[in-house]
């Protein structure tokens, strides 16, 4: 059974955990707000890119948002 996920964010907890979630056979969809991240996971794993956290969330099953807080 696969699902079809939308991951949001792709730092660096982001970029690996969807990377091991286009491993495992899941059709992951990826938005970073930086596009040149989201291409360069597009060359690495297999899945596609969306150009809105909307559009990612457009086909999913499970959603997996990254959000991280930090404080200075």
């Amino acid at each position: 059974m696969s699902f079809n996920v939308a991951f949001i964010g792709l730092g660096v907890m982001g970029y690996p955990m969807a990377g091991y979630i286009s491993k495992a056979g899941h059709n992951v969809t990826v938005y970073n707000r930086t596009a040149a991240k989201a291409d360069k996971w597009i060359t690495e794993y297999k899945g596609a890119k969306a150009d809105t956290p909307a559009k990612a969330a457009e086909v999913l099953t499970l959603f997996l948002p990254v959000l991280v807080m930090t404080t200075i």
